[in-house]
């Protein structure tokens, strides 16, 4: 399968999780056309000022990849700075938050994954 980037789903999510402005979400697939178990596979666009608010992921895990800027990550409880290049993962039962505090835009790969 291959899908070009026009083919794309691309949704704009007002205030994601209580955060901030608008949060930009290129499905790289849709659920429905890969067999694995994986509830996300994304592109994450966060302009300047943008977030994802806090939130717990419940039989489920998280993976960030920073593909391009910088964004101010909140690991339960625990905030630091992810730059491009860097990942994290929020695993079942944990929560997590990020924004981009920046004047540049930031993106992101978000992988969720399915326990069950």
């Amino acid at each position: 399968m291959v899908k070009r980037k026009d083919e794309l789903t691309v949704i704009r999510n007002e205030h994601m999780k209580g955060g901030n402005k608008t949060v930009l979400i290129t499905k790289a697939v849709e659920q429905e056309e890969i067999n694995g178990k994986s509830r996300l596979i994304a592109k994450i666009t966060l302009e300047p000022g943008a977030s994802i608010g806090e939130h717990t992921h419940l039989d489920e895990e998280e993976i960030f990849y920073i593909i391009k800027g910088s964004a101010t990550y909140n690991d339960n409880g625990t905030v630091v700075t992810l730059n491009e290049g860097d990942s994290c993962a929020c695993l079942g039962g944990q929560s997590h938050s990020i924004s981009n505090d920046t004047n540049e835009v930031c993106e992101l790969m978000a992988v969720i994954l399915l326990y069950k």
